[in-house]
Order: C-alpha cells, then structure tokens, then sequence
C-alpha cells in the first residue's frame, strides 16, 4: 500500500518534532561555540583575533570549566540518607538541597506511594534530570515550575525542608539572622527567615564551590547516565544502600500507616492476607539493578560512582566521611568534623524525631534486630536474599541469632570507589 505526500509529510513533520523535543529536554541550555574547555585551545585552526572574539562573545563553554563538584546522594527512604545529607550541608563550601524533586513528584504524580508500579514511579525522571541539571548550574528559578502555588517575584514559602539547608537559612538568603541565630535549628528557620527569595538563593548557589543534592526519588544509578555523561557537569554519585530489614523496620515505625499491615503482622504474629510486600520488594529490586550497574564498572561511571553502606558510616562516622570527601576531591573541614562528634553519641531521647540526625548511630543501625519478629525477618530474608548477598548482609538463621548483637550480620566488604 503506498502513502500519500501527505501522509508523507506529515511523517517526516513529526518526526523532526519529536527529535526537537528531545534534544530540548536534554539540553536545558544551549551549547556554546567555544569547543573545548580551556580558552587557549580556541586558537587551534582559526586567526588567533576570530577565536579570542569567539570565545569573548560566549563565555559560557559546554563544559564545567570551574570544575566545582555536583554531588548526588542517591538513597531509598529511611536509609540514613538525612544523615549523609548532613555531612555536606555542614561543610561551608558545599550548597546543599535537601530533596528537590519532591516538587517534581507531587506536581506530577501527585499521589505517588512507595507501592505504585515502576512505570509509574518513572513517569517523573525526565523532568527530574532537566531539575537536576538546573540545579547544579544554580539556576534555582527552574524549581518554580513545579512549586505550588508559583512563586511570586522569585519568593515562596512552600519549599520542601527548606530549614534542612544550611545555605538557605544563612545570610545573604536570610537576612534577618543576628550574630546567635547561626546555628538555627530546621523549624526555627522558617520562623526566622520568612519566605525564601529564590535570587538570593540562586546568589547564594553560584558563591559556594560546590552543590550536593540528596533524593530518595530516583530509582537506579542508570537513570542518572545522561547527567553523568554531560559533558558541563563534574556529577559523582555517592549510592547509600541499607540492611532492607533496617529500612523495612524504620519506615514500619516512622510511617506507621502506610506501613500499618506489617505492625499488625509483627505484633499479632499472622501475615494478612492483603500485604503489600512491593513496599519491601521494590527496595530490594532497586538495590540490585542500581548496585550490580555501579560494580560492574561501565566505562561511564569510572570516577564517578561510590557505594556506601549505612552500616559501616553508622559504625565509623569520621573514617568512612574522609573516604567520601577523598573520593570528590573536596577537603573535609572542621565544620564536618565537629557536626559528627556532635551527632553520633546522642542517647535515646536525641532522636525522637523521625527525621533527625542526632542520634548514637552505631546503634540505631542495630536497633532493627529488636523491632521485627523473626517471622518478617525471615520472610524479608527470603524476599531480599540476591540483594542482602550482594551488598554483605548475613541472615539470621533463629531468634536467637537475631537478638545477640555479638553475632555481626554484617561482612566486612571493602567497595572501592569506582576510579
């Protein structure tokens, strides 16, 4: 059967409209035509006054010619991923934000749950990759497409956690802080500071050497190969993973609805007939598809990949933050230091807050083994077995085992940073 020119055209019309928009979508900003990275090579092949004209003309390379650091924690919920967080919130070179894509999801997918399908749950990754990408150029005007309602004149005051930022709740965005508000506790920030002026803000990004991001909303480490591979970012990915017995525990006590199945389970001793076991079994499909990308070391993420286990951060706070800051190439200072002397001896009532950092983090990392019944211990076992393999988590094979915290259920594994 042969087309009509019409349909023809019409093809060929189409056609170069989806590519437009691709190319659009992954490019947030034009390419410049200054080819390469260091000015001096703009002579190469050119009169020497086109090329110093050129490069004058567009001082804006495709390329990270600061060099500063974009930094990426990518964790699942209740992973101690607001922990990590920290460690580059306190540093003072580092601006740092706390779950941007938050923003993203609830704009588009705005009842998202941890137990929706994997089509759904990516429905958003686009849009978080052009938001990221953004961000990391400190263009912080991006987030005003998704916050709700719109800013007004660049101000809002519906940014999520925004009082989990150390920059956004320090002069010259918040101005109105005196000399003894400096170290301002997240509610009081928001109390203090007002709304949030997103050019203060975007002032406040470009100062600071270096940016760091931390989400819960991006599934895999292979979902973030087109920002790795963007030739105008410096991104390197620190991947928290977590005992899945410890996170399924964590979120059963912080979101005790969502979670209400499996409290009934641990405390009647009888699985219901409508649990929703993909609240633990996507975790670990995470897990496994994310970390199996990052070990297998494709020539993409060489310098760019770090797995850490929570545990072993719980266990050794300071050594395993100077392994990361070694990894970035980014000096640790003494502002980070003193936050992890400060918040990793904390006793019980330290951390009564479900999002708080302040806690004994080599016990908490712990404390799982005394919140689930082996019953869903061991089905989590069965349900997670290749990830817990992976990653060096043992099993507990009794009760018994399960409560004497002088049998470790966790390998010493040495992962090297991907370099």
């Amino acid at each position: 059967m042969q087309c009509s020119w019409k349909a023809v055209l019409l093809l060929a019309l189409a056609s170069i409209a989806i590519q437009y928009t691709a190319i659009r979508t992954f490019t947030a900003k034009s390419f410049h035509s200054c080819p390469i990275p260091n000015p001096v090579n703009c002579s190469l092949s050119q009169d020497t006054d086109v090329a110093d004209r050129l490069c004058d003309e567009n001082p804006t390379f495709p390329y990270n010619l600061s060099r500063k650091t974009h930094v990426l924690i990518l964790a699942t919920t209740r992973s101690g991923s607001s922990f990590v967080g920290q460690l580059f919130n306190q540093h003072f070179d580092v601006f740092y934000l706390f779950e941007p894509l938050y923003h993203v999801q609830y704009t588009l997918i705005p009842k998202l749950t941890q137990s929706k399908s994997t089509t759904d749950r990516r429905v958003m990754l686009g849009a978080s990759r052009d938001l990221l990408r953004s961000l990391y150029d400190c263009d912080l005007y991006f987030l005003e497409n998704y916050i709700k309602p719109q800013p007004v004149n660049h101000t809002t005051d519906r940014l999520f956690r925004r009082g989990a930022s150390k920059a956004l709740c320090s002069p010259p965005v918040c101005e109105s802080l005196g000399a003894v508000d400096v170290h301002l506790e997240e509610g009081d920030c928001v109390k203090k500071c007002g709304t949030l002026n997103l050019t203060l803000a975007t002032e406040s990004c470009r100062e600071h050497g270096h940016v760091a991001i931390k989400t819960v909303r991006v599934p895999e480490v292979s979902d973030l190969r087109a920002l790795v591979e963007d030739p105008r970012l410096n991104l390197k990915v620190i991947q928290l993973v977590r005992d899945p017995r410890g996170i399924l525990a964590s979120r059963s006590e912080t979101f005790r609805d969502t979670y209400r199945l499996w409290r009934i389970w641990d405390g009647t001793g009888r699985k219901p007939y409508n649990l929703d076991v993909t609240q633990l079994t996507t975790v670990c499909e995470d897990f496994w598809n994310s970390v199996s990308t990052g070990l297998n070391r494709p020539p993409w993420l060489k310098g760019k990949y770090m797995l850490v286990r929570y545990e072993d951060l719980a266990r050794n706070p300071m050594k395993k933050t100077e392994e990361i800051y070694d990894f970035l190439g980014i000096p640790m200072d003494s502002n980070v230091e003193r936050w992890i002397q400060n918040n990793t001896r904390g006793d019980r009532s330290s951390s009564k807050h479900k999002y708080g950092t302040v806690r004994n983090s080599a016990a908490t990392a712990e404390k799982w083994r005394f919140r689930l019944s082996y019953e869903i211990v061991a089905f989590t076992q069965h349900a997670c077995q290749q990830v817990l393999a992976q990653l060096g988590y043992k099993t507990a094979g009794s009760e018994e085992e399960l409560k004497n915290l002088s049998i470790s259920l966790v390998e010493e594994r040495d992962f090297l940073p991907f370099s």
